[in-house]
C-alpha cells in the first residue's frame, strides 16, 4: 500500500542541484541527460507521512478519457497516487467505448429518466433507446473481455509507475454488482491486483448476501474490497459487511458523511481507522447549509482536521481528492484540483 516515493523534498532538491551542476560542467542538454535518474521529475504528493491521491473520476468532464490522458492529468496536478476507474484502465487494452459511461451526457439522461416515476412519451422513447444502447454495449463488452489477456494490465501499471504514480485502488465500473457473474467479479479483482491496487472499491451493496459473497471472493483473490457510500453513510453502516469477512473494508467519503448530517466525522475515523483502506476527501456543506460541494476550506467538512489526525496518528490509508464542485469561471478542473492539493499539503505542514 505504499506510493512510489523514493525522494523526500530535501533529497529531491539536493539531487536536482547535483544534476544541474553536472550538466553545466559537461554541456549536456537538459532534456536528454537525466534519463538514467529514475523518477527525478515525477510528482510526490505525500506530506508528513500522509499519502494524497486523486480518483480519476475527478477528470470525468475532460474530453480525453484514455489511460494515457488520465496519467497526464494526474501528473499536472502534482499527484503521485490514484484510485483508477475501470473505463480508463480498460481503454488501455482497447475496450469498446461506452456511450452512456460515467461523465457522459447520455449517462446523466439515463439516470434521470430511469429514476422518474412519470415520464412523457418522448422521454419513454428516449429511455428505451438508451436501454437498447446499454444492452448492445454490454454484449460488445462481454465479447471483448473474453478475448483480452488480463496480464496486459501489467503494461498499464508499468506506465503509471514509471511516471511516479501508484495505482493504490481500482474502481471497476459495474463489475462487482449482484447482477455480475463470479467470472466478472474475479476478473475485476484480478485486474486490481495486477495494477498494484491493495483494494477494489464499489458502493456498499444493499443486500448483505452480496457483501458476504464479495468478501469471500476477495479472500480467494488475495485483495481487499472497500465499500464506498454517499449520504447513506452512518456510524454503523459498514458493520455487517465488516463482520462478514476480514477482506471487507471501508472506502470512507468524508464529504458525503458530513452532508448526510452525521455528527463527529473525526470520531468516526478514529473508531473505524483499522478498517479504512482509503478515504475520499471533498468539502461539502452540512444539511443546514445546503449540502453543496465547495472548494476546500469553504464547506463544513473537517478536511484539515482529518488530514492532521492521519498525520499525528500515523494512519497509513491514503486521502483521495475527489473533485465535484462546479468549476469557477476562468479556471479549469486541473487548476482547481491543484488548489485542493495545495490546501491539503498546507494543512499537513502546519
Amino acid at each position: 500500500m505504499k506510493f512510489n516515493n523514493p525522494h523526500s523534498r530535501r533529497s529531491f532538491l539536493g539531487t536536482t542541484a547535483t544534476v544541474v551542476a553536472g550538466l553545466s560542467l559537461t554541456g549536456s542538454a537538459v532534456f536528454g541527460s537525466p534519463n538514467y535518474i529514475p523518477n527525478l521529475l515525477n510528482p510526490n504528493s505525500s506530506r508528513s507521512g500522509v499519502r494524497l491521491g486523486v480518483i480519476s473520476y475527478s477528470f470525468r468532464e475532460l474530453a480525453d478519457q484514455s489511460a494515457e490522458a488520465i496519467l497526464q492529468y494526474i501528473k499536472e496536478c502534482g499527484v503521485s497516487g490514484v484510485e483508477l476507474m475501470g473505463e480508463a484502465a480498460e481503454s488501455f487494452l482497447g475496450s469498446p467505448r461506452n456511450k452512456i459511461g460515467l461523465g457522459t451526457r447520455d449517462n446523466k439522461v439515463f439516470r434521470v429518466l430511469s429514476r422518474k416515476k412519470k415520464v412523457t412519451e418522448e422521454e419513454r422513447n428516449q429511455l428505451a433507446d438508451l436501454i437498447l444502447q446499454k444492452e448492445s454495449y454490454d454484449k460488445e463488452y462481454e465479447r471483448w473481455r473474453k478475448k483480452v489477456s488480463i496480464a496486459d494490465y501489467a503494461k498499464l501499471r508499468k506506465m503509471y509507475n514509471d511516471a511516479g504514480v501508484s495505482i493504490y485502488a481500482f474502481k471497476p465500473n459495474y463489475l462487482l454488482s449482484k447482477e455480475n457473474s463470479d467470472s466478472n467479479i474475479n476478473y475485476a479483482m484480478q485486474v486490481g491486483k495486477i495494477l498494484g491496487a491493495s483494494h477494489v472499491t464499489l458502493e456498499l451493496p444493499r443486500k448483505s448476501e452480496h457483501s458476504l459473497k464479495l468478501g469471500q471472493l476477495a479472500e480467494k483473490n488475495g485483495i481487499y474490497i472497500a465499500y464506498h457510500g454517499h449520504e447513506q453513510q452512518n456510524p454503523t453502516w459498514w458493520d455487517t459487511a465488516l463482520s462478514q469477512s476480514p477482506n471487507n473494508t471501508i472506502n470512507l467519503d468524508l464529504g458525503h458523511y458530513v452532508a448526510a448530517g452525521n455528527p463527529d466525522p473525526i470520531g468516526l475515523i478514529k473508531d473505524k481507522q483499522q478498517h479504512i483502506l482509503s478515504m475520499h476527501i471533498k468539502d461539502r456543506q452540512n444539511p443546514t447549509n445546503g449540502k453543496k460541494n465547495m472548494p476546500f476550506g469553504r464547506g463544513d467538512t473537517p478536511v484539515k482536521e482529518a488530514l492532521q489526525l492521519m498525520r499525528d496518528q500515523k494512519y497509513t490509508f491514503p486521502a483521495t481528492i475527489e473533485y465535484e464542485y462546479k468549476t469557477p469561471a476562468g479556471s479549469t478542473i486541473i487548476n482547481e484540483i491543484k488548489k485542493s492539493v495545495v490546501y491539503c499539503k498546507d494543512a499537513l505542514e502546519s
